[in-house]
């Protein structure tokens, strides 16, 4: 697995959490939608992830948008790196996945 250093040094040794492991899919850790809503669901996150890169708010706000078109609202979205949830859902609407290393997005949907 590929690693980028944060040292300028070069010479290998850093701290522990001084390395970033890098991959550019989706990593889901945890589903309950059936298999198609579930692709569906993370090919919009991914797509959404990528064209806001820089703007964890503004991904979460499209992701939000498709997802309410497409399957009705309202869902809800949490775009970020370091965060805790603990919620109450409607089944077969939750998607916790990691995007892009250690970028996490959450999204259910609950009435």
């Amino acid at each position: 697995m590929p690693f980028v250093s944060s040292s300028d040094s070069g010479q290998g040794t850093s701290k522990e959490g001084a390395f970033k492991r890098l991959f550019t899919y989706p990593l889901v850790r945890r589903c309950d939608m059936d298999e198609e809503m579930c692709k569906e669901a993370v090919k919009i996150v991914a797509r959404a992830c990528e064209r806001n890169s820089e703007n964890n708010q503004s991904a979460a706000r499209a992701i939000k948008e498709t997802l309410d078109e497409r399957y009705g609202a309202p869902w809800h979205v949490v775009v970020g790196e370091e965060f805790g949830l603990q919620l109450s859902h409607d089944p077969e609407t939750l998607l916790y996945l990691f995007f892009g290393g250690n970028l996490a997005i959450c999204v259910w949907k609950c009435t």
